[in-house]
Parts: structure tokens; C-alpha cells; sequence
């Protein structure tokens, strides 16, 4: 089968590797459809790493992805406890947790030190042609949403498990640093919690159009000057209840700390490209800020495919499409 090979920083190659065989009892074996790129993916590529984990040798990358069920393993479940099908289309958890751990037991998988992450070193990702996989990591996706939009049901989850986090209440106020796949997705469900004012931000105004169109009370981009002094200016400076950063450039983290009303709380939902955050401490501490980070996602699929399912879903996944490549 063919595969892309992230050979060195920045160098990807198309190689030919052996086929996957036969899922062993409890696995299914997909026909890879469409993949979604992360900007994990893009540290990986620009930098060789992602954190702390260095790519050694060449590696497939990709973990937002979806497929169709080629072949069924025996005794083999979806993640919703579900018989799977040839010929099923199914959205992916690239995250397989020992569910054996502390950290398993207690209900919190993303943070099992024992898992393996399709798309992050050593375990290849989708940018591939056929994949074995888990079962229970599978989830059967409706028709009304499309491949490109199964491959985004990951970064939904990402964004419902930051709002989770950020224990947004009803009419409470919101700021969301940065208006990526991931930034938007988590300003489009902040509106839909009934929140009160949410408050977006991004250099480019192309995004600025989307986050307006899905919601968001004011939307600040470079051409708009000072974000953090107009979000001063319309709180009256008080700041918001939740901050959100999705981002991760420049002082970004420190402006989050700075929008934050007394006694909010601030979600790190970005990766830093240089593994380290700064803020001033001493104004996070004054007012008392709980500081919340998000790592991935947690029992979020059947959310996600509710909220981007039906003909008018409540979450267009499809409108953050903007472009299909397709490799031959």
C-alpha cells in the first residue's frame, strides 16, 4: 500500500509499505478515506518533534482522520458498545489508553501514561492507504456528515472537552484567543452554551469572517488594532469569566491571564513551539485564576457526531473545509 513518510524536518516522501493483513480479535481493519492536518502536524513537520518527542526515523503522520470498515475482527465493538460492519464509515479516537491505570480507572484516558497515539512517534498515523485499528476507538458517523467532515469530528472533541474544562455557565462572558479550526469550533459551542458575550480574536480576517458568522459578539483581527485594550474597553474592565487560548503566539498566554475577570478561569487548549508558557504570575495570582490545561479530549465522540449531524447541524463542520487534496 502507499503511505507519506516524514523523512526529515520539512521532507516528506510517498513510499510503498507492506499491507496491514488480518485485524486480530477486538480490531478492525479501514480503508483510510480522508485525513485531516493538525497543527501538531505542522510542529512535526516544521520541527521534527512535537513537546518532547522526537521523530527518529521516517513516520507517517496524521491522526484526524476517518475510514471505512474493511474487515472485522472477532469479538470487535465501536466505542459506542456497538457491532461494527464491512462497509461502515467510522471517525477515529487516535488515542489508545491501556485502561488498566490509575488514571484510566478514575475516567480520565487522555491522561493514561500508558497509551500510544496514532500520528505522534513511534505509532504511524493515516497518511496512509488501509490502517488497523482498535474497535472501541471506532464510531460509526451518519451519512450527513461528509469524510472531510469526519476527520474534523476529532478536533470538535478537542474543543468540547476545553469547554468542559473551562465549566462555562449560562449568560457567563467569553474571550477565545486565536480562531483556528480549533479556536472557532470552541467559540461556535460557547455560543450554543448560552453564553452571554464572546469575544474572538485572530490575525487574519478571513477567519474573523467565520467566527462573525458563527456568533461571536465582536471579532478583533490585526487591522483592528489592540485586542486586549478593546476587550478592556467593552467588559468596562472587568475582563470576562473564561478565557480560552487556542492560539499560542506572541504574549498570548499572558493577554489570556490579562482578559480573565477576577476569579476566572483561563484554558490552555494551544502547544507552545517552544515548550514553554510565561505569564506575569503575580497578576494571575492577585486575582485569584484558576488555570485549567487541556489535554486532547475525553468521552467526546457521540457529542461530537449529535452536534454535526441532522441537515441544519448545529456545528457545520464542512464550513472549515478549505481544500481537498487527494494523492494517487
Amino acid at each position: 500500500m502507499k503511505a507519506v513518510h516524514l523523512t526529515a524536518p520539512k521532507s516528506m516522501e510517498l513510499v510503498e509499505k507492506p499491507d496491514p493483513g488480518s485485524p486480530a480479535p477486538g480490531e478492525v481493519l479501514i480503508r483510510v478515506r480522508a485525513v485531516g492536518i493538525c497543527g501538531s502536524d505542522l510542529h512535526m513537520y516544521g520541527t521534527g518533534a512535537i513537546g518532547y518527542t522526537k521523530i527518529e526515523k521516517p513516520f507517517t503522520l496524521s491522526h484526524e482522520f476517518m475510514g471505512e470498515v474493511v474487515e472485522v475482527g472477532e469479538c470487535s465493538q465501536s466505542g459506542t458498545h456497538a457491532s461494527l460492519s464491512v462497509g461502515q464509515r467510522v471517525a477515529l479516537e487516535p488515542a489508545v489508553p491501556c485502561l488498566e491505570c490509575e488514571l484510566c480507572e478514575a475516567g480520565h484516558p487522555n491522561l493514561c501514561p500508558d497509551h500510544y497515539f496514532y500520528g505522534v512517534y513511534p505509532t504511524h498515523g493515516a497518511l496512509c492507504e488501509q490502517l488497523i485499528v482498535p474497535a472501541r476507538n471506532c464510531f460509526p458517523i451518519p451519512d450527513e456528515i461528509s469524510d472531510g467532515g469526519g476527520t474534523l469530528l476529532e478536533t470538535l472533541g478537542v474543543a468540547i472537552h476545553a469547554l468542559d474544562l473551562a465549566k462555562l455557565k449560562v449568560a457567563n462572558s467569553v474571550a477565545v484567543i486565536g480562531c483556528g479550526p480549533v479556536g472557532l469550533l470552541i467559540q461556535r459551542l460557547a455560543v450554543l452554551s448560552g453564553a452571554s458575550a464572546v469575544y474572538a480574536m485572530d490575525p487574519f480576517e478571513w477567519r474573523a469572517e467565520l467566527a462573525k458568522a458563527w456568533g461571536a459578539t465582536e471579532v478583533w483581527t490585526a487591522k483592528s488594532g489592540d485586542a486586549l485594550s478593546k476587550l478592556k474597553t467593552v467588559t468596562a474592565g472587568r475582563g470576562v469569566d473564561v478565557v480560552i487560548e487556542a492560539a499560542w503566539a506572541d504574549n498570548s498566554v499572558d493577554h489570556a491571564m490579562e482578559m480573565a475577570a477576577y476569579g476566572g478561569r483561563v484554558v490552555l487548549v494551544g502547544i507552545p513551539p517552544d515548550d514553554k508558557a510565561q505569564f506575569t504570575y503575580s497578576m494571575a495570582r492577585r486575582k485569584g485564576l484558576t488555570i485549567m490545561m487541556a489535554r486532547r479530549m475525553k468521552h467526546t465522540y457521540p457529542r461530537a457526531i449529535q452536534l454535526a449531524s441532522g441537515k441544519y447541524p448545529a456545528v457545520p463542520l464542512d464550513d472549515l473545509i478549505s481544500e481537498f487534496v487527494t494523492f494517487k
